[in-house]
Formats: C-alpha cells, sequence, structure tokens
C-alpha cells in the first residue's frame, strides 16, 4: 500500500511539472486554424518550420549559445579563483567579499539598465552580443561565488596544505589540484550560469537592436502580432529554446547534484 502511494505521489508530482510542457509540446503541433478547437483532427509540423525558416530562430539560437557560453566561462574564470582564496586562504574581508556578492545578487537588475546602456555605448559595445555577456556575468558572478566557495571548502584543508609542502605556489595548487576536485562544482555552477544566461530577457531586450542579433528569449517576445497571437509558432519555439536545456540538465544531472550537495555533510 506504501508503495502504492509513493507511485500515485511521484505520478502527481511529475504531471505537475510536466503536464505545462506537454501541453506546450502538443500546441507547437497543433494547426494554426484549429488552435479554437478542443481536439486537432490532425498534428502537423507546419510551426516548427515556420520558426526556423520564417522568424530565422535558428539565428536567435546560435547567439544564445555565444552569449550563455562567454557568460558561463568568464563566470567561472573570475568566481572559481575569487571562490578559492575565500575558502582556503587567510586574508582580511573574505566575509565582506561574500556579504557584497550576496548584496549584487539582491540589487534589482532593471535598476542598472540606464547606467549599463550608457557604459556599453561609451565602449561601444550597444548592440553587440559581447556587450550583452558583461552584465550576464556579473550579475551570475554572485551565484557562482557561492556555489564554488562551497565546493572549496567542502576539499579537506589536508589536501591543500600537502600540495604547499610539496612545493606549489598557491595558485598552482589551486589549479593542479583542488581545480580537479571541484569538477561537480564547476559543472553545477557552469550549468546554472548557462540557464541563467540563456533565459535573461531584461539587457538583451535593452542593448541589442539589430534583428540578427537577437537572443531566444527576445525572439520570442517579439513574435506576437498587432492583431494576432501565433500562439503555435510561441509554442514550438518555446520547445526548441527548452530542449538544450533539458539535455544539458539531464546529461549532467549527476554532477548538478552532488555539486550543489557539496558541503552539506561532513564526516
Amino acid at each position: 500500500m506504501s508503495r502504492a502511494r509513493h507511485a500515485v505521489a511521484a505520478g502527481a508530482f511529475l504531471a505537475f511539472f510536466l503536464g505545462p510542457f506537454a501541453w506546450q509540446a502538443l500546441t507547437s503541433l497543433w494547426p494554426e486554424a484549429e488552435l479554437g478547437r478542443a481536439f486537432p483532427t490532425a498534428l502537423t509540423l507546419r510551426s516548427y518550420a515556420d520558426v526556423l525558416a520564417a522568424r530565422d530562430f535558428g539565428r536567435a539560437i546560435l547567439n544564445s549559445v555565444v552569449v550563455a557560453g562567454a557568460s558561463t566561462a568568464l563566470a567561472l574564470a573570475v568566481g572559481a579563483p575569487a571562490a578559492f582564496a575565500v575558502a582556503k586562504l587567510e586574508f582580511r574581508g573574505r566575509r565582506l567579499l561574500l556579504g557584497t556578492a550576496l548584496a549584487v545578487a539582491m540589487f534589482p537588475p532593471i535598476a542598472t539598465v540606464s547606467p549599463l546602456y550608457v557604459t556599453l555605448r561609451a565602449l561601444g559595445l550597444l548592440d553587440r552580443l559581447a556587450g550583452l555577456v558583461l552584465p550576464d556575468a556579473t550579475f551570475a558572478l554572485p551565484l557562482t561565488l557561492w556555489l564554488l566557495t562551497t565546493t572549496f571548502r567542502a576539499i579537506p584543508d589536508e589536501i591543500y596544505r600537502a600540495a604547499q609542502a610539496d612545493g606549489c605556489t598557491p595558485f598552482q595548487a589551486f589549479r593542479l589540484v583542488l581545480l580537479p576536485l571541484a569538477a561537480p562544482g564547476l559543472a553545477t555552477a557552469a550549468i546554472l550560469v548557462f540557464i541563467f544566461s540563456w533565459n535573461e530577457l531584461l539587457f538583451a531586450l535593452t542593448f541589442l537592436a539589430t534583428p540578427s542579433r537577437r537572443t531566444v528569449p527576445v525572439a520570442i517576445a517579439l513574435f506576437s502580432g498587432e492583431h494576432l497571437e501565433p500562439w503555435g509558432e510561441i509554442a514550438a519555439a518555446s520547445i526548441l529554446a527548452t530542449l538544450p536545456l533539458v539535455v544539458l540538465t539531464l546529461a549532467f544531472q549527476r554532477r548538478i547534484v552532488s555539486g550543489l550537495t557539496a558541503g552539506a555533510v561532513k564526516g
């Protein structure tokens, strides 16, 4: 009886989270002319063809891959050494650094749009993908720092001291010894930053004006017409935008779990 209850609870849990995705997938296959009917007479891939051809959605996906990938690389390049320093090195202001990172994470992005716009225009990065990478990486950096600090703290201090005893400098110990051991946390941080940057809309909508440089969220947001909502195309684009994240999460789910739980249990 208990096993049956667990199965029912698990089924309800999955239905709650997967139901909207399944309905979105069905809507993407629903003929546009029959969206007002209770059930479609047939399923079609016309919405996907229109999205990829007429809407040039493939370009938006490529732009999002470039922006999210570069933002992830920049956030890890800055966040990993900083997290190592906070976790393993003794210096004044460590708690202040983490507190400042938390304050940045709590700061509303909308309040920074105007100064960022002026700054990017002065740097010549307005309406460029590189100009979108900088704010995305900046707002993802606090999450990266907090997550990787926990990961490096979970690595025994004896390993770091042993590396120093073998003649490693702090940077060599970080690069050659601790960084490989922190791989689960790095994978988790990379995926979370990638997802954050992939879904970011405010900065992408504000700083990018050229249609060929739009990212996925902006492209979907601008699908709506003046008198018509192309729900089939919006659903198809949403499915295409979600699939890469689903594949990425499923491929690295073990590392995500181990990275998020690093340091939760101490022997």
